[in-house]
C-alpha cells in the first residue's frame, strides 16, 4: 500500500458524468492530514507512517476515559500527547493512525497529506464504524423469514425454531437469533474515486461508504483489485 488518507463522512449526492450518467456518490472531506511520526524497523519492528487528523484543543488534550477531568500527576497535568505532537511539529490532532506505506521512509513529520493522493479512477477501500441499529430481531438483523400473518398464526416476526427438543437437545453454537445490530467496523472495496477537489480536500467515491455522518472514515488504496 502507497496511498491512505483519514477523512469525515460528509453524506451522499449524485453528479452526472461526462456522458450524462448519473452517479451515486458518497462525499469525503478528506484531509489535511499530517504525519505525526514514521514508525521504522530499528526502533519499532516495522515500518509504518502515522497521521494525525481534525485539530483538537490543548486543554482537552491527555483526558481520562470518562472525558471529565484533565490526568493529574506528580508532577502536574500529564504532557505526554502534547508532547508528542510538539515533538512532531503538528498542533494536537484529535485523530491518530497508522499507516503500513511501502515507502514510509520517504516520509517526514509535520508532513502535510491532502486529498490530491488520489486521482480519479483510483480504486479505494473504506473502512468505518457502521451505524448502530440497537437490539434487532432476527428478521431484520438476519434476514430469516417471518410467518403468516393471518390472525390465527400466532406466529409472525418471532425467530422459529431453535432446533429439534429430543436430539440433540441444545441450541448449536453460531445460532442466528436476535440481538445487537451494527456499530461494528465494516470495510467496503473497491469503491471507484470519481472526483477529487484538492483545493476543498474533497474526495467523490462511487456508491455508498459505511457510518453515519461526521463519522471517520479511512481511505486506503484497494488490496483486492477486481478483474
Amino acid at each position: 500500500m502507497k496511498k491512505g488518507i483519514l477523512a469525515i463522512k460528509v453524506g451522499m449526492t449524485q453528479i452526472f458524468n461526462e456522458d450524462g450518467t448519473l452517479v451515486p456518490v458518497t462525499v469525503l472531506q478528506a484531509g489535511p492530514c499530517f504525519v505525526t511520526q514514521i514508525k521504522t524497523m530499528e526502533n519499532d519492528g516495522y515500518e509504518a507512517v502515522q497521521v494525525g487528523f481534525v485539530d483538537k484543543k490543548e486543554r482537552i488534550v491527555n483526558r481520562d476515559k470518562a472525558g471529565k477531568k484533565e490526568v493529574i500527576h506528580r508532577h502536574g497535568v500529564g504532557k505526554a500527547q502534547k508532547g508528542h505532537f510538539n515533538k512532531a511539529g503538528v498542533s494536537c490532532k484529535r485523530y491518530v493512525r497508522e499507516f503500513k506505506f511501502e515507502n514510509a521512509s520517504e516520509y517526514a513529520p509535520a508532513q502535510e497529506i491532502k486529498a490530491d493522493i488520489f486521482a480519479v479512477g483510483d480504486r479505494v477501500d473504506a473502512t468505518a464504524i457502521s451505524k448502530g441499529k440497537g437490539f434487532q430481531g432476527a428478521i431484520k438483523r438476519l434476514g430469516q423469514h417471518r410467518g403468516p400473518m393471518a390472525h390465527g398464526s400466532k406466529f409472525h416476526r418471532h425467530q422459529g425454531s431453535n432446533g429439534a427438543c429430543s436430539s440433540p437437545s441444545r441450541v448449536f453454537k453460531g445460532k442466528g437469533m436476535p440481538g445487537h445490530m451494527g456499530c461494528v467496523q465494516v470495510t467496503v472495496r473497491n469503491l471507484d474515486v470519481v472526483r477529487v477537489d484538492a483545493e476543498k480536500n474533497l474526495i467523490l467515491v462511487k456508491g455508498a461508504v459505511p457510518g453515519p455522518k461526521k463519522a471517520l472514515v479511512t481511505i486506503k488504496e484497494t488490496t483486492k483489485a477486481e478483474a
